[in-house]
């Protein structure tokens, strides 16, 4: 079963995106994925302090 991800745009200030450029490098990814794996370690890390984050099928609206 293949994964669904929905498009987004964000905006990230130049500086801040140079160096996700280069951390992506240095783990061989792309800026997407490494931004998608940092956002993912952020939300382990609030779930780890306060448990788990529910969401709704609504919420998800796929």
């Amino acid at each position: 079963m293949s994964i669904i991800k929905i498009q987004t745009s964000i905006r990230i200030e130049p500086t801040v995106l140079a160096k996700i450029r280069k951390i992506a490098e240095e783990d061989n990814r792309s800026v997407a994925n490494m931004i998608e794996y940092l956002i993912m370690q952020k939300i382990k890390s609030y779930e780890y302090e306060n448990g788990e984050i529910e969401a709704t099928e609504k919420e998800i609206y796929i």
